[in-house]
């Protein structure tokens, strides 16, 4: 039997922006929506989120089965605070029950790309171990175009997730991170839940060098998106504010 393929299908970055969601063909091809459109197995960080964006595909291209019809499955999530489990394999592989079957399966980040920054990427390697094709479709990743419009080192950069909320523990990580930086001319790349965007700035500001280049980008692929890059004294010298309900990456590259 011939295997189903497992497709990384892009969602767009608007994720829980009320009243500013893109038109999909702004942000993805129409073959991707296409693509989208064919498929009727679905493994989602959120059963919402995709039937939401499979209802904005519907609009442009018309789904092989109608959204009632769709099958999908959300990713495992382990119990909060307990690391993923060996034991967890079995519940990530029957996931993949369809595309063993020779059906293809799409893979829905709530927001940008699959397996970037996401749980998904669980799947992806489920699916190697299985044989499964792998097929990564082409949409935006709120990483790489923070990266492309810092003006960053866009030849090293490094994602490192989350800084942790304790005070203490975050000024020591970004003491880490803003020397790791300096000695490798690497830039850094982190993102924070957007409430706490502000706090985040904030940290970024105070604790690191003045001539550390700092830069954050809001709102990417929406109407009002907007990069700014600068020293850490030209930040104190003129402060510019992020909102709080919007998604922003923040980046950073240690001066000489």
């Amino acid at each position: 039997m011939t295997l189903g393929r497992l497709f990384l299908v892009p969602n767009t970055l608007d994720f829980g922006m009320d009243g500013q969601s893109v038109d999909l063909r702004d942000v993805l091809p129409d073959a991707v929506i296409s693509r989208a459109a064919s498929l009727t197995h679905w493994a989602a960080e959120n059963a919402k989120t995709t039937r939401a964006f499979l209802k904005r595909v519907d609009a442009i291209h018309p789904l092989a089965l109608p959204l009632q019809q769709q099958q999908i499955q959300e990713l495992p999530r382990p119990p909060k605070g307990r690391a993923p489990a060996a034991s967890d394999e079995g519940a990530w592989a029957a996931l993949l029950a369809p595309a063993l079957q020779g059906t293809d399966v799409g893979l829905m980040s709530e927001a940008g790309m699959p397996a970037v920054a996401d749980p998904g990427a669980r799947l992806v390697a489920a699916a190697h171990a299985a044989g499964v094709p792998v097929i990564p479709l082409v949409g935006p990743s709120s990483l790489l175009l923070a990266v492309a419009a810092s003006g960053m080192n866009g030849q090293s950069f490094a994602f490192v997730g989350y800084l942790p909320t304790d005070g203490a523990a975050r000024q020591s990580r970004l003491k880490e991170l803003e020397a790791h930086s300096t000695r490798e001319q690497q830039t850094q790349l982190m993102i924070e839940t957007p409430y706490r965007n502000s706090a985040l700035l904030q940290a970024l500001i105070q604790q690191l060098k003045p001539g550390t280049v700092l830069s954050v980008s809001c709102g990417l692929s929406l109407a009002d998106a907007w990069t700014h890059s600068a020293t850490v004294a030209q930040w104190r010298q003129s402060p510019k504010a992020v909102p709080d309900k919007v998604p922003a990456v923040f980046a950073f590259l240690g001066g000489r």
